[in-house]
């Protein structure tokens, strides 16, 4: 193998170009991107960078001169527009490069209001790119109105931004309650306190109708003026390019447990990939998976043969909380509290049965890194322990 393509240059793909590099590939590596900035990190696009208290050089996976001397060909501001399988070959805006083996890490993109609601273009805003926060910011002015579509972790977070920089701000979300898809009833009542006691007013089990003319008017009737817009309403993969090639895709490339998709020299990690986990297809959005995923598809091209076994983590910040996230709660029937020594804190353990899925800690770091420990080692305590105050963490393990 002498020649591996990367399509898509953000987490994932700059850490699979990386990896390969670490595990001793000696051929020509080529990371092509189709934004014109070096790889950056996404997360903090929409709380600290948005904020003004982190520089764009800080948003940087690695500074530039890191891909030279690693031997990696970074192409920026270059858009893939076709595979060609059969001749092995990328087809871009610049030209077709050859490859033997071919990693797609093309991420997601943010889903977005149907174009039936009227909303002027100009004033909606989507948190996914640099380029998309950077057009964002200079709308948070003091006293601005600001309506924000979705009540999932990238709509709380840009409430709590933009009240921290004295916008009012309405939230609306369709399903019966924020964090409903991702959550518990538990953690939903936490997060919809802290933003309505910020002064948030949250519109939950609540539509659009229209959004013409800088005023919403929403399934119940009420109006809600606005300045601009954040949707925060999910992302869709971007697997066009491979479906356009004849890959299996399905809602994301479909990948085997080692990174493979349908065709043997093509691979795919991050958002775009979607592979079977505890019995169910997922795509895993989060940058553990990206990271991690990415690093098993370099080592798996290196002969590893090793299956990709997810240790899924997330986190949120809003206000002065941080959430953090261990495990996967999907498919739990039972929710069990256990309240902080401090006012504010506590962690929601999720079990199935009498197995231990997930944790979401608010502001107990020593409960989410026990959760965590306890999750990766496939160990569940007695629900009855975790719920019991008088039990130590440590006694947990």
């Amino acid at each position: 193998m002498k020649q591996v393509v990367i399509v898509g240059a953000g987490q994932a793909g700059a850490t699979a170009a990386a990896r390969l590099r670490a595990l001793g590939f000696g051929g020509a590596v080529t990371l092509i991107g189709q934004e014109t900035t070096l790889p950056y990190q996404r997360p903090p696009l929409s709380k600290k960078y948005l904020l003004g208290e982190m520089d764009l050089e800080r948003l940087h996976l690695r500074p530039g001169k890191f891909y030279a001397e690693a031997g990696i060909d970074l192409r920026r501001g270059i858009a893939v527009q076709a595979i060609d399988r059969a001749r092995c070959r990328v087809v871009t805006t610049m030209g077709d490069l050859p490859y033997d083996a071919l990693i797609l890490t093309t991420g997601a993109r943010a889903r977005p209001l149907p174009e039936t609601l009227g909303a002027d273009p100009a004033r909606v805003h989507v948190v996914r790119t640099l380029a998309d926060v950077d057009r964002m910011a200079p709308e948070f002015g003091a006293g601005r109105r600001v309506l924000i579509v979705g009540g999932g972790y990238i709509g709380l977070e840009a409430a709590a931004v933009a009240v921290r920089l004295g916008l009012q701000v309405t939230l609306v979300e369709m399903s019966a309650r924020i964090l409903q898809r991702v959550a518990a009833p538990e953690t939903s009542d936490y997060f919809r306190a802290l933003h309505r006691d910020r002064g948030v007013e949250i519109l939950e089990a609540t539509g659009l109708q229209s959004l013409a003319g800088g005023k919403a008017v929403l399934t119940d009737g009420q109006v809600r003026s606005y300045d601009f817009i954040i949707a925060g309403i999910g992302i869709l993969p971007n697997d066009g390019l491979a479906a356009a090639a004849g890959l299996d895709c399905d809602g994301g490339v479909l990948v085997n447990a080692r990174g493979q998709s349908s065709d043997p020299a093509i691979w795919a990690a991050g958002d775009c990939a979607r592979f079977s986990f505890r019995g169910q297809m997922l795509r895993l959005e989060s940058v553990q998976n990206a990271i991690d995923q990415a690093e098993a598809v370099a080592a798996n091209l290196m002969g590893a043969a090793q299956d990709y076994r997810p240790k899924p983590w997330f986190w949120s910040d809003q206000y002065e909380t941080k959430l953090q996230i261990a495990g996967l709660n999907t498919g739990y029937d039972r929710v069990v509290v256990r309240h902080g020594a401090q006012p504010g804190t506590s962690a929601h353990w999720y079990y199935r049965g009498e197995e231990l899925l997930a944790v979401d800690a608010i502001n107990e770091p020593r409960c989410y890194m026990v959760a965590k420990r306890l999750i990766d080692a496939g160990r569940s305590p007695a629900p009855e322990r975790v719920a019991d105050p008088g039990v130590e963490l440590k006694a947990l393990l």
